[in-house]
């Protein structure tokens, strides 16, 4: 079939938060993102060049829809400056999970306003890398299908539940023993406080950290050690840095 105007339309139109929500639609492109995506849920569309096609053997079984095109053509389609050979739409219903409590014997993380799309990426990567199935992303985080956070979780999001909740309500709602972690200033050193095989891990805010708020909410405060003892070390890490940080120490016990 041939790409049409109104669907290379329909396909830039979704890089904004507003025509996806309308649409019900996101964009994910890159052959690895697309085959991980593919093998959760049926594509409403895809858009990609003969040599994929071929490689893959995909057809019109595999989508509601397929067009081949010129690596040309799929470049006027891509929200990429460097367009790889396919492209695809997938229904949000099929990527979004109902809110529900965090398991007490698995460990989940929640994420407290992170705005920026690659961090959210990355931290959803980090945690499909760790075995860990729940994210519980509360206000002010990036949209999760934002087109660069999904280029960023490299197709993580296939097996990573996102969970999009009034964060404060959700750890109102949880028995007061529930293990709530959080990385702080005025927290104790990770690598010699004990940590549960299950809870919930908040990060925060890429320049505040974690709001007051949530702090509150915290009954296990932790940090993670700086060995820079100069005027100028840094004062904080990168959000998704700490996460990995983090996500890895308590794996670690757990091994």
């Amino acid at each position: 079939m041939v790409l049409s105007k109104a669907k290379i339309k329909l396909i830039r139109s979704l890089e904004r938060r507003k025509c996806r929500q309308e649409e019900g639609l996101f964009v994910v492109e890159g052959p690895k993102t697309v085959a991980d995506m593919m093998a959760k849920a049926r594509p409403r569309l895809i858009v990609a060049t003969p040599e994929w096609i071929k490689q893959t053997g995909i057809n019109d079984g595999n989508a509601e829809e397929v067009f081949v095109c010129s690596a040309d053509e799929l470049r006027k389609s891509s929200l990429l400056k460097t367009p790889q050979s396919v492209l695809a739409l997938f229904a949000v219903d099929d990527f979004t999970s109902k809110a529900t409590l965090p398991s007490p014997t698995k460990l989940s993380i929640g994420l407290d306003a992170v705005q920026d799309p690659g961090n959210l990426g990355t931290i959803i990567r980090i945690a499909d890398w760790f075995g860990i199935e729940d994210i519980f992303l509360g206000d002010g985080c990036a949209d999760p299908l934002n087109p660069k956070v999904v280029q960023a979780t490299m197709g993580s999001m296939a097996r990573v539940n996102l969970r999009q909740v009034d964060l404060k309500e959700l750890i109102d709602n949880l028995d007061a023993d529930f293990p709530i972690y959080g990385t702080t200033l005025d927290g104790r050193n990770i690598y010699e406080e004990k940590l549960t095989e299950g809870g919930m891990i908040i990060m925060g805010n890429e320049g505040n950290g974690i709001s007051p708020e949530i702090r509150k909410r915290l009954n296990r405060k932790l940090y993670i050690p700086h060995h820079q003892h100069a005027a100028t070390a840094p004062d904080s890490l990168n959000v998704a840095v700490a996460t990995a940080i983090t996500c890895a120490e308590f794996k670690r016990r757990q091994l």
